[in-house]
């Protein structure tokens, strides 16, 4: 048998590697080599930058090659720090579909009995748990540990070169006053790292965060973090320079807005949009005025603005690749959420919750645990929501499900019209994502142990789901399942028949190997009540301006996407190029000192945003014809009639070791006490323990501790987390 017949038969089963997957693989190692040395180059590069290395060999060179009639006094930023980590992003990009091709032939089937776990994945380990700091990895705090170090090396560097040539502003100062602004004026460039590394946590279709095994959802907090040190600086920056007016008795330069260098009202503008962001962003503020904190957040658009017009382009192409590749996001995510989705049932729970079916594109993929963000019109026109994707694409090619939980004014208002007796037969939704991690690593594992609380039981929906279908697979490893949910009153139970899909025709899990133990915590005995059943239906009516959810660049999105990066990004600068040669360069000569400083940042700022919207739009439009197409399947789709008055449904799926029973029934109950988790995860003795924990902070908390204890090293810590 020749080659090519191997590689047919092998490609075949999607449990057997075949040659294509062994190209795949070394090409993906390649571009990961590949994106390492230019991210290590770019991160040297911000190294480098306060010294005098940088200032008095490298400058020099660099003006004579980079400062060029086309670019301007720019070019040198823009070849260093916005180039190289627009290329690290379009390579991602090409790494990510390369992934997902692998994935969608392969099983990434892997017996963890052989010990083949992930070198990496003792990088995901907790290192220790802090309530302020939350649950923090082993790769996390050695990210931080650079990053902080970055700082201080940035800061001492730039007070030694900048104490060692001393310059006096103005006559007659003296020469700590100088020095005194020399720390502001530096505590500025401080501020201005972190802003470089702000805005890649909240780019939800990052290419760049999939690289090292991270998602926007796992990764906020980082740009919380970055977000209060940046300020710190920032307001020490300020406030230093009002000082230091004041001291010098030049408080008119608060109001200079200078033609030929930095503007000190764009400036201060700037802070004033940033404090109230700050102020509006706290723990306790977030949690209690979550709308006074999400409509204040949006000020973010006015603070870049005036915050460019302050440092100029020049500057601000040190934090350009994280703010292009966010605007690049947040205007997909406008194109997505423009059309309004077809939802195509409810199901109510006696709990107060609601999950919501979509009806979804066959070519949209995901993984389980991904997320989507919804906003109902109804509701609120403004607010959008995040929550955990139950269904699974695999099992369900033809919808998506999302559960609310009413523990907010706006879910409760949702619940309590579609719980009404006039309840709508047609719902608006507008939907942007889903998005989620790229692949699912938790089928290495011989035991999955899924620790909820509450609401948290929800994203293991999605991962029983997905092992369902891997279970009918011929071939492939999956693991067994445990699952241990608290729920505060018994009615809550309901919930776990939310881990089946609502469906016509139910799926096959008849060889499952899964094992449920609830603890209801606040009732010492079951109550003579049936609160496990009667979950209420809903139908709605199809719209014919429905359309179904749908990727929004098309199955091929990441390719697709660092298309979009790329022709964007040059065509910024064939612009930029065209309007500093033929325009400001016949002015100033690149002198700097004639043509506008403001108007500079200006055009800059104009070229992005038009670029961006160009490029992508194009892009959104050719595939809108397919999803058009789509959407013309849902007016014939042969839907029930609508349900004046909710339907009533039961699930009665059966299982190998629960037969004839559902999963409420079936479920082990534990009343008036909590789990032990200690107890629980200890007496795991397979070879590998997925540990898998979403719930309240107190409860992720003690099993990171448990699990970064290190009494016993098959336990890998995974958290899933609400909090944003």
């Amino acid at each position: 048998m020749d080659r090519e017949s191997v590689a047919a038969k092998d490609s075949s089963n999607p449990c057997c590697p075949s040659l294509y997957d062994g190209r795949n693989k070394n090409i993906r190692a390649a571009l990961k080599g590949l994106i390492m040395v230019v991210f290590l180059s770019w991160f040297i590069t911000w190294v480098m930058l306060p010294t005098k290395t940088y200032k008095n060999n490298w400058i020099p060179k660099l003006k004579i090659k980079a400062n060029s009639t086309y670019l301007g006094g720019q070019g040198i930023n823009l070849l260093l720090f916005t180039f190289p980590m627009m290329l690290v992003a379009v390579l991602g990009c090409v790494y990510l579909h390369l992934v997902k091709k692998f994935d969608s032939t392969s099983t990434q089937r892997l017996n963890s009995r052989t010990g083949m776990i992930p070198r990496h994945r003792s990088w995901r380990l907790p290192m220790f748990v802090n309530a302020s700091l939350g649950i923090v990895t082993t790769m996390e705090l050695a990210f931080s540990v650079m990053f902080i170090a970055l700082l201080f090396w940035s800061f001492a560097n730039y007070l030694c070169v900048s104490f060692g040539h001393l310059h006096m502003h103005k006559a007659g100062e003296k020469v700590w006053e100088a020095k005194f602004r020399s720390v502001s004026l530096r505590l500025g460039y401080v501020g201005n790292i972190c802003w470089a590394f702000l805005f890649f946590p909240v780019t939800r279709a990052s290419s760049i965060l999939p690289l090292v095994g991270l998602t926007s959802e796992s990764t906020i907090k980082f740009h919380i973090w970055l977000g209060h040190l940046s300020m710190i600086l920032f307001t020490a920056h300020s406030v230093g320079f009002i000082i230091y007016w004041a001291m010098t008795n030049q408080m008119a330069l608060m109001l200079e807005w200078s033609k030929t260098w930095v503007s000190n009202v764009a400036g201060e503008i700037a802070f004033v949009f940033a404090l109230v962001m700050w102020a509006t962003s706290f723990a306790k503020v977030r949690r209690k005025m979550f709308e006074l904190f999400f409509y204040a957040h949006h000020l973010y658009i006015l603070c870049i603005f005036f915050y460019v017009l302050h440092v100029g382009i020049a500057y601000f192409c040190l934090i350009l690749p994280g703010v292009f590749l966010f605007i690049i996001d947040r205007y997909l995510r406008f194109l997505q959420s423009l059309d309004q989705v077809r939802v195509v049932s409810a199901r109510l729970l006696r709990y107060e919750a609601t999950e919501l079916n979509f009806f979804k594109s066959p070519g949209l993929k995901y993984n389980p645990t991904s997320t989507v963000f919804i906003n109902v019109p109804s509701i609120s026109k403004l607010q959008w929501h995040p929550f955990t994707v139950t269904s699974n694409c695999n099992t369900e090619p033809d919808k998506l499900s999302i559960v609310i939980k009413s523990t907010g004014s706006w879910s409760q208002k949702l619940n309590q019209t579609l719980s009404s007796p006039s309840s709508p037969d047609h719902l608006e939704v507008s939907i942007e994502g889903p998005y989620g991690p790229t692949s699912s690593q938790f089928l290495r594992h011989d035991l999955l142990v899924m620790l909820s609380g509450g609401s948290g039981i929800t994203p293991f929906a999605s991962i029983i789901r997905e092992i369902i279908f891997r279970r009918t697979t011929p071939g492939c490893h999956t693991p067994r399942i445990l699952l241990i949910c608290s729920f505060k009153h018994s009615i809550e139970l309901s919930m776990l028949d939310l881990l089946l899909p609502f469906s016509d025709t139910p799926l096959d899990v008849s060889h499952l190997d899964l094992q449920i133990e609830a603890y209801i915590t606040r009732e010492k005995e079951n109550p003579t009540t049936d609160t496990q059943n009667s979950i209420q239906a809903i139908y709605f009516k199809p719209n014919p301006s429905d359309k179904p959810v749908s990727p929004v660049l098309g199955p091929n999105s990441s390719l697709w996407l660092s298309a979009i990066i790329s022709a964007s990004f040059v065509m910024f600068l064939l612009f930029l190029g065209i309007l500093t040669r033929y325009y400001i360069y016949p002015i100033d000569h690149n002198t700097d000192m004639i043509y506008h400083f403001s108007f500079r940042a200006l055009w800059d700022m104009f070229f992005i945003c038009i670029c961006i919207v160009m490029v992508a739009t194009v892009v959104f439009l050719l595939h809108k014809k397919q999803h058009t197409m789509e959407g013309k399947q849902i007016q014939d789709m042969d839907m029930p009639t609508p349900i004046t008055s909710p339907g009533i449904y039961n699930v009665n799926q059966e299982i190998e070791s629960l037969p004839h029973q559902s999963l409420a029934e079936a479920t082990k109950v534990h009343f008036g006490s909590r789990p032990d988790f200690k107890k629980i995860l200890f007496e795991c003795k397979e070879h590998s323990v997925g540990v898998f924990v979403c719930g309240p902070r107190k409860m992720r908390h003690e099993v990171a501790k448990i699990c970064s204890a290190g009494l016993v090293d098959n336990l890998h810590f995974e958290s899933i987390s609400f909090n944003w």
